[in-house]
């Protein structure tokens, strides 16, 4: 049986900001259990909901050094959905309505999370062949088995793996102030370790020290080693290619499934969607003050409005989209000028235009199963969620070719009739209206084509399962080194 440890900041449904949560809470389920013992430990934040608090039940506690403070350390468990998870208490450094607060309380805490973590191990009796890290705030896991930890016989031989989810956040602080913070010796604080531009770097240390990097699709895991994408690590993505690999996300089949949705109007399925699934775009405009048309081509966007995801492209060609006979449903919040872009073509063209600027479970669902198509031009997308759901709703994804988006989208092929969407590759406003209104043509002109390109999207694979196979396979490759 090996043992493998998911070491990470949140995972559902216990805290979630984003779709690292998603990763953590529903990839060590789908493990063979027969062969992999996959467990997960998170901070115990206050903000986590009441319900689950009750669940968790008081393991131990103990007082850890860290640097020159000394600091009380809680364990706690709960077993859901199969899955052991373990929870660090400490309420000076994970109280707060939010997991994540200024930075530099969050090196602090995070440097604290990372350190209990592994100190907890002896204590609970679980010794993991594999460490499992996400993201900049378990970076400093690695470095410090490589530390202190290296030495003593119980942690000898662990191995880590380091997955970056999102290569733009790292972990950056004063190099002095970390160095007081971790009690690292000064020699890790140099360029081919955790110093980088004159900071500290907390995922650079992840990055250098783990015996694996992953990343959350392949074509990302080339991206990263360009200047472009690679937010000045590039150099480092380069040097360590030989341990670096992409392996795409999933999203829970049971939770995204058009058969079984309770968010939805009209159920459907592969089969009857030629016949059911339009039920939906009518209660959603009727529900939306939408002009009620069967016909009308629905574009649907479900995100974070900021520039990473390409609202500068939409903005600079919003007015051009309203002329054309389509209707626009946006949901999501984010940068103030976005929001509000929204909210004005939403007044001017009434019927047209709907601007929901909050975000719900429920809408978004509603959104998966009554648009047509589903628009994501983003500028970089280490993986991307909205287009598997959109693909799994038969909702057509209208995506630039970027991540995770080039690894799930096969742009449409007229020709050999192949294809589950749309894309473009350059990222430019024209580029992105073309491709709408090529999609625009295929609906209104191909119906048929667009009804076989449904069926194609829907009959993709991209739950879980699929993704845990090729952990899995990682997994072995780097224990029978």
């Amino acid at each position: 049986m090996k043992k493998i440890l998911f070491v990470a900041s949140e995972g559902v449904p216990f805290i979630k900001t984003g779709g690292l949560a998603d990763v953590v809470g529903s990839l060590p389920k789908c493990f063979d259990k027969e062969k992999y013992d996959c467990r997960v430990i998170l901070p115990k934040y206050m903000c986590i909901r009441q319900e689950w608090k009750d669940k968790m039940q008081d393991l131990t506690h103990f007082y850890m050094d860290l640097s020159w403070r000394s600091q009380y350390v809680g364990v706690l468990e709960m077993e859901y959905q199969g899955v052991h998870f373990y929870f660090i208490d400490n309420e000076y450094y994970f109280a707060g309505p939010k997991p994540y607060g200024n930075i530099y309380q969050d090196v602090e805490k995070f440097a604290f999370f990372s350190r209990a973590a592994l100190s907890a191990l002896p204590v609970i009796g679980f010794r993991p062949d594999i460490i499992h890290c996400h993201d900049w705030q378990t970076g400093l896991v690695p470095v410090y088995l490589h530390d202190s930890f290296g030495q003593g016989d119980f942690y000898r031989g662990i191995k880590c793996i380091m997955t970056i989810h999102n290569l733009k956040f790292q972990g950056v602080w004063d190099m002095k102030t970390i160095q007081d913070i971790t009690g690292l010796d000064k020699s890790y604080f140099t360029p081919d370790k955790l110093e980088a531009y004159g900071d500290a770097n907390y995922l650079k240390g992840g990055i250098v020290y783990a015996d694996w990097i992953t990343t959350v699709s392949r074509t990302y895991a080339e991206e990263i080693k360009t200047p472009f994408y690679g937010e000045r690590l590039d150099g480092l993505m380069r040097a360590r290619s030989g341990c670096l690999s992409g392996i795409v996300n999933g999203i829970d089949y049971d939770e995204y499934d058009p058969e079984t949705d309770q968010f939805i109007e009209q159920k459907y399925n592969a089969r009857n969607f030629r016949k059911e699934k339009i039920k939906n775009k009518r209660a959603l405009q009727r529900e939306l003050g939408l002009e009620q048309d069967d016909r009308k081509f629905m574009i649907g966007i479900v995100s974070r409005l900021t520039d990473q995801k390409g609202f500068d492209l939409i903005a600079y060609m919003m007015d051009e989209l309203c002329q054309l006979d389509l209707q626009i449903v946006v949901l999501g919040t984010g940068e103030e000028r976005y929001e509000n872009m929204f909210r004005q073509f939403a007044w001017k063209y009434q019927g047209k235009v709907s601007a929901n600027i909050y975000y719900s479970e429920a809408m978004s669902h509603k959104i998966y199963a009554s648009c047509d198509a589903f628009l994501m031009p983003s500028l970089f997308e280490p993986c991307g969620l909205s287009q598997l759901m959109s693909l799994r709703y038969g909702t057509i994804p209208i995506v630039r070719e970027t991540g995770g988006l080039k690894d799930t989208v096969e742009p449409y092929n007229e020709y050999e009739s192949t294809g589950t969407g749309f894309s473009f590759a350059n990222y430019n406003a024209h580029e992105m209206l073309g491709t709408v209104k090529y999609a625009m043509d295929v609906f209104y002109s191909h119906k048929r084509e667009w009804n076989k390109m449904v069926d194609r999207a829907m009959a993709k694979d991209f739950s879980w399962k699929t993704s845990a196979k090729q952990y899995e396979e990682l997994y072995d490759h780097l224990l029978a080194e």
